[in-house]
């Protein structure tokens, strides 16, 4: 019997152990690069680290994301991919429970995870964007008073569902600005109860 052979119909010993380490390893590695072709994205989960998203997303929630440009309708902002709220609002699209695309962001200055927010309206280099922000998600009465406005640089300006200001005038991204399109990672697309707290916990047992 060849060594294949016994590879193939091993009920016990340690080519049964091996066959069934390498069979479920194929079938992980299978399994996301099937997500990859769907996503464009790497990696194409990424799991909530707070509850700035609530009740939307919770933390330990797993996320599918998706690069930002698929599935996505042709009224996006310009040729970013990202649906505003703004836009969404007028459109009628809706991603997870409200208007606008919710999107996985990065700036380039930031140490810890993504940021996974709301892209509330994209403003221009130098704009004066007070008049256009909600009042309720900012603590000041002119542009002067209001970080980042006039705008450093053209980009979104972003909030979290459950947060109570936009991230560009608190400690989230206030040193970063408007987030470029070129710092988005992603759109999510997909929420998975609980299954994130796996990779937090992981990840925490790594860092410690």
């Amino acid at each position: 019997m060849s060594f294949l052979t016994r590879f193939r119909t091993a009920q016990s010993g340690p080519l049964l152990f091996i066959r069934e380490t390498l069979y479920s390893a194929l079938a992980v590695v299978g399994v996301g690069l099937l997500l990859f072709a769907i996503s464009g994205v790497w990696p194409p989960m990424v799991a909530v680290e707070s509850g700035s998203m609530e009740p939307e997303m919770y933390r330990g929630d797993l996320v599918f994301v998706t690069e930002e440009h698929r599935f996505t309708p042709d009224y996006a902002y310009g040729d970013t991919g990202v649906v505003t709220v703004e836009i969404g609002t007028e459109a009628g699209y809706r991603s997870f429970g409200g208007n606008g695309s919710v999107i996985i962001y990065s700036p380039p200055d930031r140490a810890g995870s993504p940021i996974i927010h709301r892209a509330h309206f994209h403003v221009e280099e130098g704009e004066n964007w007070y008049d256009r922000a909600d009042p309720a998600y900012m603590r000041a009465d002119n542009c002067q008073e209001l970080p980042n406005c006039p705008a450093p640089h053209a980009g979104f300006i972003t909030k979290g569902d459950a947060n109570g200001q936009y991230d560009q005038v608190t400690s989230v991204a206030d040193t970063a600005g408007p987030i470029r399109p070129e710092w988005i990672r992603g759109s999510a697309r997909l929420r998975i109860p609980y299954l994130g707290h796996i990779r937090l916990q992981l990840a925490g047992a790594l860092a410690g």
